[in-house]
């Protein structure tokens, strides 16, 4: 049973900032390059950019940010609600692909950590081990959870609604990307009984935030209780969404793989014939032309497009007469993972065909994970990398199907769109402070 609470956050003092808080937020701390940290920072001199990616080299980046949260604290820049609460978070966008404009709804709270092990909070993908010692790092020095996490609780018939409803506004605001941001309090003790209640019923999903729940649970268990009864350090805060919402829009993450000591594109195609059928596609080709033939081909069967640097693509697409229950690797692996798009890259071409190991996946050294596919396929053709592989996104029913059967798909699987930002509440995670 998934045990959630509401939360006394820290939240920026709004009577500060005429703007409201469109210059002190900030994406995810893994999805902001260095040009737009940069960019970030210099909107306002209290941006959370500053907190979740400190200036300074090594470990004193860590202590710089543990001063300036501090500082912002006494300075009556960041103050503590008075009242346990959970916090609805509307994000209205249009899709970058089209399509009219749509609003993605859920609300932020705590969870209590449990080891994945517990089946309570189900992770979908692994995880890359540099980042999480980063984030524990931070934890460790600030004593805080900054960013929240992702989770999707089940609720087809939107029972939660009309608890989510009674909320009193706090801002609205529009981030550059044309997002308008809506943040409402759910104070009344009813429906917040009601939303916990309503959770208890559901294993949570993690969408998004895999090596922050994972940090902070590592934290939880290296910090002495105090004896406290639910100590705010045993709690992570998370975005809760239903992920039974058609509102819910997923992005496929793509893979480009470089550094290959012997890499021949015509190799990769005839060895990937164990599973799929490949066609060749047209030379030169766009982006646009080569998704849509991604699109139509997904639409009946597993895919992928793989390019070269020289013009070549072929799209690959899953044998309906495979054997993956006899594949090497596949075949120890439940149905719901090994027949989605990224588990037939990652373990029937990846690994098989091209050498690149789970630990080389994991380490990042021969593969990157783009989002743009335009971008990415400019960059192989003027000679960065050997072969972009474009995927399509997995659904995300099939992402609950395998996280259900205790299994995760290769990391970056998903990209959930938009981003939660940071910055509109904030977690501390004191041992002497209780929750509630």
């Amino acid at each position: 049973m998934a045990e959630i609470a509401p939360l006394k956050p820290l939240r920026y003092d709004l009577s500060r900032f005429a703007g409201g808080l469109a210059d002190v937020v900030a994406p995810p701390y893994d999805v902001i390059s260095p040009e737009e940290r940069a960019e970030l920072a210099s909107r306002d001199p209290y941006n959370v950019v500053k907190l979740i990616l400190p200036e300074g080299e090594g470990d004193a980046k860590y202590e710089t940010a543990a001063n300036l949260l501090a500082k912002w604290r006494s300075e009556g820049v960041l103050v503590r609600d008075d009242e346990p609460a959970f916090y609805r978070y509307e994000q209205e966008f249009t899709p970058p692909n089209g399509g009219a404009r749509r609003t993605r709804r859920g609300f932020l709270g705590l969870v209590k950590l449990q080891p994945f092990s517990a089946r309570v909070v189900l992770p979908h993908e692994r995880t890359l081990s540099g980042p999480k010692e980063d984030r524990l790092k931070l934890f460790r020095a600030t004593r805080t959870n900054l960013s929240p996490g992702f989770m999707l609780y089940r609720d087809p018939d939107k029972t939660l609604d009309a608890a989510i409803d009674n909320a009193s506004p706090i801002t609205e605001f529009s981030t550059p990307d044309g997002i308008v941001h809506r943040l409402a309090k759910i104070s009344d003790p009813e429906s917040v009984a009601a939303i916990v209640e309503g959770v208890a019923k559901s294993q949570l999903l993690i969408a998004d935030g895999h090596h922050r729940y994972e940090t902070a649970l590592r934290y939880s268990e290296e910090v002495t209780s105090a004896g406290i009864v639910r100590p705010e350090h045993h709690y992570f805060m998370v975005f809760f969404a239903n992920g039974d919402d058609p509102n819910l829009l997923v992005f496929p993450t793509h893979r480009h793989v470089h550094d290959l000591p012997r890499f021949d594109f015509a190799a990769m195609c005839e060895g990937a014939k164990a599973l799929f059928d490949v066609t060749q596609l047209p030379g030169g080709a766009s982006a646009d032309v080569l998704l849509d033939a991604l699109a139509k081909s997904g639409a009946e069967r597993p895919s992928l497009v793989a390019c070269s640097g020289d013009g070549k693509a072929a799209l690959l697409a899953l044998k309906p007469n495979a054997d993956l229950a006899g594949h090497a690797v596949l075949g120890s692996r439940p149905e719901s993972l090994r027949r989605t798009d990224v588990a037939l890259l990652h373990m029937g071409v990846l690994e098989p065909v091209l050498g690149v190991t789970p630990e080389m996946q994991a380490a990042k050294t021969n593969i990157w994970y783009p989002q743009d596919a335009a971008g990415s396929l400019r960059e192989l053709r003027s000679g960065k990398g050997q072969v972009l592989f474009l995927m399509n996104a997995t659904p995300v029913a099939d992402v609950r199907r395998v996280a259900e059967a205790g299994e995760v798909m290769p990391q970056k699987s998903t990209f959930f769109h938009p981003k939660v930002l940071t910055g509109l509440c904030i977690h501390t995670l004191e041992p002497t402070r209780p929750v509630g």
